[in-house]
């Protein structure tokens, strides 16, 4: 080892993660006695071996060699200063509860989810087997450079072969002693950690004593590979003992090529080196089911063992920059052995380290792997990880991980793979700052650690460090694990995963949506920010389905509601019957993939509730002001689940993860003939009640005959050309001239004017009917009208019509302000003869490409060749003043939207438009 001819610049080798020992059971026979572990030999062993591994032997001299003391000061500062914030957050989140197997990835998955956890766990377990695989063959290449058969023939303990094969058998036959261990169990481990600590106590302590003890000498220097030895005159490097002058000499920093390598030193590639060493901080974490007092012994230990790792760092780097000049430092990376009092000690504990941090990364990947099968993250192909002995060893994980190490023993020396294998390691340091720091800003009450030596700034400078120092190791390795993590959080989306384990995403954005609400003050609303904010009345959803998709079209962007009111009363019930309901209504939303929230309540009469929902629905700015019903009339009610595709292939049976389908939660629709929960005076007082509240209303009918296209969420383009035809005026009260365009009529040609902007319906063409008067000429309005919808930027085709002789073309206010919708003069049967003249009207215009016949069936088309309307805008008159005319009324607009197709009549109460920027 006095020359330290291999490659190790390029490995990791390190003590990795602990291992994360499960409970025996919660609750059972073995889970007191498994808390038995002291913190000193349950944190500060584990993670001091972590941190310390093989390079506190033999990186010492490259370290300083090449940066001078001063710079390795600052990185050695600069590299415990970015590990300490790391440790202050696994702190926090280790005393804030109990963490069971898994260690990093149990606190990650925990707090931001199966997506994310599940897949830095995954690159966390992959780390430490590969981790375990460097650890082995560098401890194979330690022992053959002192036993390793010499080609020039020379004699004494080089006696073992050398080769690839033989590499590969050594580290091998390591592997099944490794394997072994953690196969018997953590008992078996722990013991042997401790004798492994005692080792490498011995032998650095010797390494100290011998920097006082030994004298001045004159070290050989072995010719670097592929130099031929006789052919240049032999080197020496200089132990000179304390000397202010070495100090002086190895303050500044000195460069140079690396001897085992050939490449030049930089202060990144030696920072990167260093900070290799000085990992391994979440061994004691890993082992809190272990822990007698986890809240207590996790924080006091990780911290001791930092700062004791810390201390004889600094010591070693102020010992060798006082006693070793830098020819010595810089050539010959093992110089310990060459001034140790007992150069065999120096090899125990380099061995020693070795075997630790294999044992290690090992155990620590089976508890991972375990945690990672029984979470059933990843299907079958993890199952054989979930087989556990009796004594709760999940030796099937040990047996996997050993095979998967055994593969990467294949690959022989693993330069590359080392930089991957560190970065993966700094993503799970990232991701648990970010878990802190997640649960710090969410405010949850139930997170409050006993640990408070932390705050958000600590949380996010630990992951902006992290992240950093990813990029300063291997810039290539970062963005492939952040890719990879990428796919693999995909992955895990995609199959769905556990929702019980309290996402912190949900809390942070409580947090943020609460702050946000209060900011947005309805005192500052303006119209030209308006947006439909729906709330939709539906009684059952089988026959509701397109209209809740075309809803979800009509919010653009704003707050839909789904309401449901259940008839009963409170005092009369033994329970509130609404909770049960709300799993049913939201997985109701999640297949038919709108944006909506839910919204339930219990109520004696459907008018009642509406009421309710119409005043309690939404919070602060964001309200319900729009409100829509489906329409009343004979219609038969047809159930939608029987051919929504989103629905069909869940018609019976169950559902996902075996909970009962929505056919089963939904009761079928209502028989025709059948009595209604809700009377046509109810229906229309429940319109007047909207409006009295100001809110607007929109009455959906034959909404079952639209175009699957026009509900997809695809872009809906369609080879035939169709048509949304808008009616701005009141049919059955027309009037002409520059005032006919309203509040009401404006608030119609927005809501067409929002419906085209969506995706699926941007090819439809919009088509704005002007009715004239029997005495208005042809040209003046439409001009108006054109300057009007120019102002508004809306495009869409105007086209003038001409209204019947005995429309009214006037009206006094007295008549709109009581919201009469015929003159009063008139009798039912010229009102109805005036609904019947509107709807001929509309259906002429519409027969231009397709027209239903009277005769024929609701929403039916006769489509032709030609374009076709698939939806009209008609404008809702207010309901009578007089309640008793509710029935008149509600017969009035059922013959005027008489087989029209889909049809929506909307009333408008608030001005919705505005012509400035």
């Amino acid at each position: 080892m006095a020359s330290e001819n291999s490659p190790l610049l390029a490995y990791r080798l390190l003590g990795e993660e602990g291992a994360a020992f499960p409970l025996p059971g919660a609750g059972g026979p073995g889970a007191a006695s498994a808390r038995k572990l002291s913190t000193f030999l349950g944190v500060v062993v584990p993670t001091v071996l972590s941190m310390f591994s093989i390079v506190v032997f033999l990186r010492i001299g490259f370290v300083v060699g090449h940066a001078g003391l001063l710079q390795a000061m600052v990185m050695l500062l600069v590299a415990y200063f970015i590990l300490a914030l790391t440790v202050l957050s696994v702190c926090a989140i280790a005393t804030n509860g109990a963490v069971r197997g898994g260690g990093a990835y149990f606190m990650i998955s925990r707090t931001l989810g199966p997506e994310v956890g599940g897949s830095i766990g995954l690159m966390f377990y992959l780390a430490n087997v590969c981790g375990c695989a460097v650890s082995l063959l560098g401890l194979v290449e330690a022992v053959l450079d002192v036993f390793g058969a010499d080609p020039t023939g020379s004699s004494g303990l080089r006696v073992l072969p050398q080769g690839y094969g033989w590499n590969l058998l050594y580290g091998s036959l390591l592997l099944g002693l490794v394997g072994g261990v953690c196969t018997l169990g953590a008992g078996l481990y722990a013991r042997a950690s401790f004798l492994t600590f005692l080792l490498v106590s011995g032998s650095l302590a010797s390494v100290l004593v011998s920097f006082v003890a030994v004298g001045p000498r004159d070290i050989p220097i072995t010719p670097r590979p592929g130099v031929n030895g006789s052919s240049v005159p032999p080197r020496f490097g200089h132990f000179t003992g304390f000397n202010s002058s070495t100090l002086k000499d190895n303050l500044g920093a000195g460069y140079a090529e690396d001897y085992t390598t050939g490449a030049m030193m930089t202060f990144a590639s030696v920072f990167a080196v260093l900070f290799n060493g000085c990992t391994g901080i979440m061994a004691g974490a890993n082992m809190s089911g272990e822990l007698k007092d986890p809240s207590r012994a996790i924080p006091l230990g990780t911290i001791v063992a930092v700062a004791y790792t810390f201390f004889i760092y600094i010591l070693l780097f102020f010992l060798s920059s006082f006693t070793c000049d830098r020819t010595l430092l810089q050539e010959d990376y093992g110089f310990f052995r060459a001034i140790s009092l007992w150069p065999p000690l120096v090899l125990i504990g380099i061995y020693a380290t070795a075997l630790s941090a294999s044992m290690s990364s090992l155990i620590g990947a089976s508890r991972i792997l375990h945690a990672l099968a029984q979470d059933d993250l990843f299907g079958m192909i993890l199952a054989p990880a979930k087989v556990v002995s009796g004594g709760g060893n999940p030796w099937g994980a040990v047996l996997y991980s050993w095979g998967l190490v055994q593969l990467v023993l294949l690959a022989g020396k693993l330069n590359t793979l080392a930089a991957v294998v560190t970065v993966f390691y700094l993503v799970a340091y990232a991701a648990v700052d970010l878990s802190c720091l997640s649960l710090e800003w969410a405010s949850a009450p139930n997170f409050r650690p006993t640990f408070s030596l932390f705050s958000w700034h600590t949380c996010l400078l630990g992951v902006a460090s992290c992240l950093l120092m990813m990029f300063l190791i291997s810039p290539g390795a970062a963005g492939g694990s952040l890719l990879l993590m990428g796919l693999l959080s995909a992955l895990l989306t995609a199959r769905g995963g556990p929702s019980s384990w309290g996402y912190v995403s949900q809390a942070l954005l409580f947090h943020q949506v609460r702050k946000y609400l209060l900011r947005l003050d309805v005192r500052k609303e303006h119209v030209k920010f308006w947006r439909p904010q729906l709330l939709l009345l539906v009684g059952n959803p089988r026959g509701a389905l397109p209209l809740l998709r075309l809803a979800n079209q009509l919010k653009k962007g704003g707050l839909y509601v789904l309401g449901h009111v259940t008839l009963g009363d409170l005092d009369s019930l033994p329970s509130d019957p609404v909770q049960p309901q709300y799993g049913a209504w939201l997985s109701l939303v999640d297949r038919a993939q709108v944006k909506a929230f839910v919204d339930l309540t219990l109520s004696p009469s459907v008018r009642q509730g509406a009421q309710h929902l119409l005043r309690i629905s939404g919070l602060g700015g964001m309200k319900p002001n729009t409100l829509v019903l489906g329409f009343y009339d004979d219609a038969a009610p047809q159930d939608h689940f029987l051919t929504d595709p989103a629905f069909s292939g869940h018609a019976g049976g169950t559902g996902e993860s075996g909970s009962p389908s929505l056919s089963t939660l939904f009761p079928p629709p209502r028989a025709p003939g059948s009595p209604r929960a809700l009377s046509p005076q109810d229906y229309v007082a429940t319109v007047a009640d909207a409006l009295k509240m100001n809110k607007n209303v929109v009455l959906a009918r034959a909404c079952g005959a639209l175009p699957p296209e026009r509900l997809s969420r695809g872009s809906g383009s369609v080879s035939q050309l169709h048509h949304v035809d808008v009616w701005p005026l009141n049919l059955l009260r027309p009037r002409g001239g520059p005032g006919y365009v309203d509040v009401c009529g404006l608030f119609l040609l927005q809501m067409a004017t929002i419906l085209s902007m969506v995706p699926a319906w941007h090819s439809a063409r919009l088509r704005i009917f002007l009715c004239l008067g029997p005495q208005e000429a042809p040209g003046a309005a439409e001009g108006r009208l054109r300057a009007l919808l120019s102002q508004l930027r809306i495009r869409a085709e105007v086209q003038e019509v001409v209204w019947g002789e005995g429309a009214r073309t006037g009206q006094s206010q007295e008549e709109e302000e009581e919201g009469d919708f015929v003159n009063g003069g008139r009798g039912d049967t010229e009102a109805e003869a005036l609904a019947c003249s509107a709807n001929a009207l509309v259906r002429a215009q519409q027969g231009r490409g397709a027209a239903g016949g009277p005769g024929a069936p609701e929403g039916g088309r006769d489509v032709g060749e030609g374009p076709i309307t698939v939806l009209t805008f008609l404008y809702l008159p207010r309901p009578p003043a007089d309640a008793a005319r509710y029935p008149q009324y509600l017969a009035l607009l059922d013959t005027l939207s008489r087989d029209l197709g889909p049809t929506l009549l909307v009333h408008g109460v608030t001005p919705v438009t505005c012509t400035d920027l």
